[in-house]
């Protein structure tokens, strides 16, 4: 047998700009690997691209006035309301920017002690240690200067409430983990958390808001020339320029389906393709959560859908098979992996421990780690093996 499983690794590309085919510099980028690095591509194997280079090929960029302008048309100025929003100067400050340029005052209602995605305010110690509530406590600026004076975000060093506040004159900071309370300062409201968006429109309604939108019906069309996600609206936004974000990308399905034939024709074997956002995983130290988008993969070509369908090799070798000798186990364990084939093993004390999460969550996972957010300049990913097993 093979003595090699999955393997994942970056491809290089040139950097993607506006208007370039990005199917094209793609399958360039797996045809250098072919000649230089002496790939070998097979069939089943998965090409990854990350969502920022489909987004920034497709100009998928909008202005603050242009989000503003969005803004001022759905709530008519006034007083506007935004809960939940993430603790992030490259996924929302921008947008706070914009939308304090569409109202007249914003008050932004901060979840504490720590946001949506992990990112901490303060600690939970530090709530106990002041007996405070966060679902019903509800915090001035002025409360929480007094009770923990300026703490700062341990991975940026960003006093966050002291930043959000720096980026409108007409902004306000409340702190309360019930969606509930943005009623008492206004009732036109922007929910701004990503997973949890429906929840929190469903609690602000009821407790009498007049109008309640979420981050996504915002920019679902293009505004002023902007560029647009019918999807997922402003969700999935990143800062490009101090002046201009760059959105998530849209219209995934068909360069998917694209990116696989131009693939098949290049390599002749049946490729997967796949667009990948952030990983689903969390920081084990700080807490944090990765996933800001608002799904890991827009997009994918029909061979990734469903979830793994395994068994727990270590319970089969401690239980099943344990009096067996080695190669007898080993023969054992190849034949009840090909006897799964389809049968469901929900449920089933073999499979128990196996990952019961969606392919693409675990596939963009596993992408986002090998690209990386930095300068490692691998935009793209090849995935080879992620099907195979011990009975390959």
């Amino acid at each position: 047998m093979r003595v090699i499983g999955t393997k994942a690794c970056g491809l290089r590309t040139p950097i993607i700009r506006e208007s370039d085919d990005l199917v094209a510099i793609v399958c360039q980028s797996v045809k250098d690997a072919i000649e230089h690095e002496k790939v070998s591509i097979n069939d089943g194997d998965i090409i990854a691209v990350t969502e920022a280079v489909v987004a920034r090929s497709q100009g998928n960029y909008a202005t603050l006035d242009q989000i503003a302008a969005d803004v001022r048309t759905k709530f008519s100025g006034g007083h506007v309301g935004v809960v939940f929003p993430i603790l992030s100067r490259n996924r929302f400050a921008m947008l706070l920017k914009a939308i304090a340029r569409g109202a007249e005052k914003i008050t932004v209602q901060l979840s504490y002690p720590a946001d949506e995605v992990g990112n901490q305010l303060i600690s939970w110690e530090d709530v106990d240690d002041k007996n405070l509530n966060p679902y019903s406590d509800c915090l001035t600026e002025a409360d929480y200067r007094r009770l923990f004076g300026q703490p700062k975000h341990r991975f940026t060093g960003v006093d966050y409430i002291e930043y959000y506040k720096s980026l409108g004159k007409n902004i306000e900071i409340v702190l309360c983990s019930d969606p509930k309370r943005i009623v008492q300062f206004t009732d036109q409201v922007i929910a701004a958390d990503i997973h949890t968006r429906g929840r929190t429109k469903r609690a602000i309604a009821a407790a009498g808001a007049k109008k309640v939108i979420s981050i996504d019906e915002i920019l679902t069309q293009s505004v002023n020339g902007s560029g647009f996600n019918n999807l997922y609206g402003l969700l999935g936004s990143n800062k490009a320029s101090e002046e201009r974000v760059k959105l998530f990308p849209r219209d995934c399905e068909p360069f998917v389906q694209k990116m696989q034939k131009a693939l098949i024709e290049l390599t002749g074997k049946n490729v997967e393709v796949m667009i990948y956002g952030d990983g689903g995983f969390k920081d084990p130290v700080g807490g944090i959560w990765e996933l800001a988008d608002p799904v890991i993969a827009p997009a994918y070509t029909s061979g990734l859908k469903g979830t793994p369908n395994e068994l727990k090799l270590k319970y089969l070798a401690d239980n099943d098979f344990a009096g067996l000798s080695k190669d007898e186990a080993r023969a054992a364990i190849e034949q009840a992996i090909r006897a799964k084939a389809g049968r469901d093993q929900m449920g089933k004390m073999e499979s128990e421990g196996t990952t019961p999460r969606q392919l693409t969550d675990l596939l963009g996972s596993l992408c986002d780690l090998v690209s990386g957010s930095g300068d490692k300049g691998t935009p793209v990913v090849l995935i080879q093996g992620y099907f195979d097993n011990y009975s390959n």
